[in-house]
C-alpha cells in the first residue's frame, strides 16, 4: 500500500503552465506529448532523491531531496514525464522526458500498491551508476527531511538496471545498499595498501 506524497503546490502549478504553455519553456514537449491527442494530466508526484556516499564501503550513505516528478497521463496511462526543481526562488517546471523509466516507475507503483505495508514512495536516483529505483519508504518523515533509506525500506530498481541487479525485484536496503556503496566507493591509489 502506498501513502500519498502531496507535492508542494508550487511544483504542481509549474507543471500545469508547462503543460498548457508550450511556448512558456524553452525546451520543446516530446514526442510522445505532441502526438498526444485529448487532457493531458499531471498525476502521481513523486519526490526524488539523489543518493551520495561519502567516502567508501561501510559508511552511511545520504540522500537529498532533488526535485519532484510527476507522470503525465493521457487517457488510462503515463506517455512521458515533468521534472521540477528547487530555485532560489521556489519550485519551478525543469523539463518533459519520456523513455524506459517513466513506465518502469508506472509499473513499479503499481507493485508496490499490492503490497501489505504501507510505504511512502519516492524516486532515489544514483547518477554515477545511471540507476533509478523506486524507494519504499516506511517512515513518517516528509518527503524534504533529508533522510538515508532506513533498514524497514524496501528500494525497487527501475528498468533499466545496471548489470548484476534485477530491475523490478524488491530488495531491503540491507541488501542493496552495500552494492551500490561497493560501487560507488573510488577505485584505490595504486601504491596504496588496497591496491596491493
Amino acid at each position: 500500500m502506498l501513502r500519498p506524497s502531496p507535492a508542494p503546490a508550487p511544483a504542481l502549478r509549474s507543471v500545469l503552465a508547462a503543460l498548457g504553455s508550450p511556448t512558456a519553456v524553452r525546451e520543446p514537449r516530446t514526442p510522445a506529448l505532441r502526438a498526444a491527442q485529448g487532457p493531458l494530466s499531471p498525476e502521481r508526484p513523486l519526490p526524488v532523491h539523489v543518493l551520495g556516499v561519502g567516502g567508501g564501503p561501510g559508511l552511511a550513505p545520504r540522500t537529498r531531496l532533488a526535485g519532484w516528478r510527476f507522470l503525465i497521463r493521457n487517457g488510462d496511462r503515463a506517455i512521458a514525464a515533468a521534472d521540477t526543481m528547487l530555485t532560489p526562488d521556489g519550485w519551478a517546471f525543469s523539463h518533459f522526458f519520456e523513455g524506459p523509466y517513466v513506465s518502469a516507475t508506472e509499473r513499479a507503483l503499481l507493485q508496490a500498491e499490492a503490497l501489505p505495508t504501507l510505504y511512502q514512495a519516492r524516486l532515489l536516483s544514483v547518477p554515477e551508476l545511471y540507476m533509478l529505483t523506486l524507494w519504499l519508504h516506511a517512515g513518517p518523515e516528509a518527503d524534504d527531511t533529508p533522510v538515508a533509506p532506513a533498514a524497514a525500506d524496501l528500494m525497487v530498481p527501475l528498468a533499466p538496471a545496471p548489470p548484476g541487479i534485477a530491475a523490478h525485484l524488491p530488495y531491503q536496503v540491507a541488501e542493496l545498499l552495500p552494492v551500490l556503496s561497493t560501487r560507488l566507493a573510488p577505485p584505490p591509489l595504486l601504491g596504496s595498501p588496497a591496491s596491493a
